[in-house]
Formats: C-alpha cells, structure tokens, sequence
C-alpha cells in the first residue's frame, strides 16, 4: 500500500504532520547535554514537526519538564502527548506497571504542571497493568476525558483483542506499538487501527536483522541516494495511511536526515523487496 498523504487526523480531529518525533533520548543531564536536548527539540518544530511524544516513565517526568523548557509556549498546531501507567515502587524504586486510578489521576496531574498546560491534547496509556480491570483504568482516563483534562486517548503495546476491549469502555484515539519493517508482530494491530481509523505510533521504527536484510535496505538507499534509516521511515510512511512515526534522537543531524525521509518516494518495485523483509507475527 502507498499513501502520499503528509497528515492524519488523529481521533478525527486533531491534525498533525504523520512523521513524528520521539522524545525518548533526548538527556536532561548534565548541563551542556541538556542545552542540546533543548536545541534538538526546538530544531524538531522548526523542520515543522507537530507531533512530539514523551512519558513520565523518560525520566520521572523530566523528559516532559525539558519539552516544556524548549517550547514553551507551544506553536499553534503542536501537539506533545504523554504517557502515564508506569510508576516507580516506593518499595524497591524498581519501574512497575500502575494503572490504579488514583495513580493515573495523580500522574496526568503532575504531567499537566510539567508541560505547563491546562489539558492534555493525548494520553496514552503506556502498558495496560494485569492487576487492575481494564474498566478501572481506562474508566479512571475517560473521567479524566470528561473533565477536561485530557482530550484524547490513546493506547501502547497492545493486542487487537485488548484494542477492541477497551473500545468498548472509551474511544480509542492512538496505538503506540513497537513495528519497523522488519518486525511486523503487530501488523494485525495494525490492521485493525486503519479499519478503525485509530493513528498507529510506531516505536522502535529503526531495527537491523540479518545482514542479509540489512542489505537489502542498503541497495535500495544506496539506489535513492539516501541513508537506511531515511528507507525505513520511507516505507512506515507508505505502508498505511494510520502511520505516524516518532523515531528519536539527541543529535541534530540525525533529527534532519529523519525529516528529510518525509519527502523520500519509493518506487513499486523497491517497496516490495522491501515488503519482502519479514512476514507479519
């Protein structure tokens, strides 16, 4: 499948350009890397990126306190969506899955002061937690939706059968699950985004398999006069028209060959060697 669109309309509304950026890597420490952080980030709207994603998970929070450092306040169209569900034990201070309701209220409040923002335009949901019912949480969202403090939510690494559990519960805006072209586990998930009309947020959209593979995406980039990475993204783009891709980095030259694979066509016979790298899971 092809697709020249350059924006989708997530939850039908809320319009962003479908390359996205992934905050994730950006550093908060220490002072000279953070000053970088902050340059990659405001470089990010300015290439004309909209969408930027993040979670209180990057850093407790300080991934979301650096965004809002850098962009503050946001340009028109800018769309920065958290993640909450993933808190540290005040036990062991290990990371732990916490869809509590009163949790995900206090996380979504404490990411509103961090971003410095009345709502929350998209909140995802990082990881459904196993030991609260899924009404709890996506209840304790839905209220939150209702309130005023979030707009749209959305959902990460999750099965088509939890997708549709939890369509019955709230709308469903976005899925964030880990896809590229050469691990296509969820492309069932996928599937059932674009018949839904939900936006797919690919992460982890840059991966190397065998270096037979690895060449394959070589000899088509080599052919573009483009770099691998520029091919991958190239091809997230073109595979649906669901697809929103975020990848990250903290350096400038990367984020720029990144939004440059924006404007990269692959030709028919290119896409389906590409197509050809792996087999859906």
């Amino acid at each position: 499948m092809t697709t020249t669109s350059s924006t989708f309309r997530i939850g039908g509304d809320l319009e962003v350009g479908r390359l996205g950026f992934g905050a994730m890597h950006l550093p908060t420490e220490p002072a000279d890397a953070r000053e970088t952080a902050v340059a990659v980030a405001r470089r990010a709207v300015e290439l004309g990126v909209t969408l930027i994603d993040t979670a209180h998970m990057y850093g407790e929070g300080a991934n979301e306190e650096l965004l809002a450092e850098a962009l503050y306040p946001y340009a028109d169209g800018l769309l920065v969506t958290t993640k909450v569900g993933i808190t540290r034990s005040e036990a062991s201070g290990e990371w732990q899955l916490n869809g509590r309701p009163d949790a995900l209220r206090a996380e979504v409040d404490h990411a509103l002061r961090r971003l410095r923002v009345e709502r929350i335009e998209l909140l995802q949901l990082h990881r459904l937690d196993p030991e609260t019912s899924l009404a709890e949480q996506l209840g304790a969202l839905r209220e939150l939706r209702d309130a005023g403090k979030v707009g749209r939510i959305g959902l990460s690494e999750v099965s088509v059968d939890e997708l549709n559990r939890a369509r019955e519960v709230v709308d469903i805006a976005s899925v964030q699950n880990r896809y590229n072209v050469l691990d296509r586990e969820h492309e069932p998930v996928l599937d059932a985004c674009a018949a839904a009309g939900i936006a797919f947020l690919p992460w982890r959209t840059v991966a190397w398999g065998s270096s037979g593979d690895t060449a394959e995406i070589a000899t088509v980039a080599n052919e573009l006069g483009a770099t691998p990475t520029q091919v991958v993204l190239a091809w997230l783009l073109g595979h649906s028209p669901v697809m929103l891709p975020i990848p990250g980095t903290a350096r400038l030259a990367h984020l720029e060959e990144n939004v440059a694979a924006g404007g990269l066509r692959l030709s028919p016979g290119q896409r389906a060697r590409l197509d050809g790298l792996s087999k859906p899971g």
